[in-house]
């Protein structure tokens, strides 16, 4: 669970971003501002990151907020799944990414493969739908909802992208370090007893 004041931030911020898409009135729109700046603060404070930095990351959007959507792939192969080894942190996580406008859940996660462990894949069934929040994930200034589908090995050589440096199957047992702001170990494990068991329901929280 994320602390409780990073939430109270991201509730006012979408508060106030959704009062200045809505709001015709001069004064009502200079107060939805400054609660904005509010928020922003706040979350610099928690975070320790510079104001101008958390406003780029946090408040940098117009019209009314809605939460960011994650999509990633799961493919396994006896006891062991795919990872990517991500750049940016050094650590693993399952190969995905920020859903694109324009494409459907499942041209993403496809387009996500191929770019990160250049393989073809074919996307056969929804997993889990799982809100960031819920899981133990370290803080964020975005609320996210995580979708994980099952993908099959449709050809293709495993390779590293611009955003990775390695790909690899793991057993699930014997995990690398994770990439904690992707991926955790329970959700790993709850994704994998989803794959061997084709009659459990997708999970969603």
């Amino acid at each position: 669970m994320e602390h409780p004041w990073i939430e109270y931030c991201k509730r006012i911020q979408a508060i106030a971003q959704a009062g200045l898409e809505y709001s015709a009135n001069t004064y009502d729109r200079e107060r939805y501002e400054e609660l904005r700046e509010i928020s922003v603060k706040m979350m610099a404070n928690i975070s320790g990151k510079y104001v101008e930095t958390v406003k780029e990351l946090f408040a940098n959007e117009s019209g009314y907020q809605t939460p960011k959507v994650d999509i990633r792939a799961v493919i396994c192969k006896d006891d062991t799944i795919l990872l990517v080894r991500e750049k940016i942190d050094g650590c693993w996580s399952l190969p995905g990414g920020w859903a694109d406008i324009g494409l459907s859940p499942k041209e993403v996660v496809v387009k996500e493969v191929r770019e990160e462990a250049g393989l073809s894949v074919s996307p056969i069934r929804l997993l889990a739908v799982m809100d960031k929040k819920f899981h133990a994930h370290p803080p964020s200034p975005y609320h996210t909802y995580k979708i994980f589908m099952q993908c099959e090995i449709a050809g293709g050589d495993m390779t590293p992208g611009s955003e990775t440096t390695e790909v690899g199957f793991f057993p699930v047992s014997r995990l690398p370090q994770l990439s904690a702001h992707r991926i955790t170990a329970e959700q790993i494990s709850i994704l994998y007893e989803l794959v061997n068991d084709e009659e459990k329901a997708p999970v969603f929280d």
